[in-house]
């Protein structure tokens, strides 16, 4: 059973997939995105002192 290229969904070039961007237009997007931030570093603290 093979698939055809067009039915595994969104193609992208090689020149599009590399093109990263993080668009942050609104002030709640960058607080959350910051909140996101700093939760991961409070989670590696809390994980790092939990462990010792």
């Amino acid at each position: 059973m093979s698939k055809d290229r067009d039915s595994e969904g969104l193609v992208f070039s090689g020149q599009d997939a590399r093109q990263g961007e993080i668009i942050l237009r609104t002030r709640t997007r960058r607080i959350i995105f910051i909140a996101g931030l700093v939760g991961i570093v409070v989670l590696a603290l809390v994980v790092s002192l939990a462990a010792h």
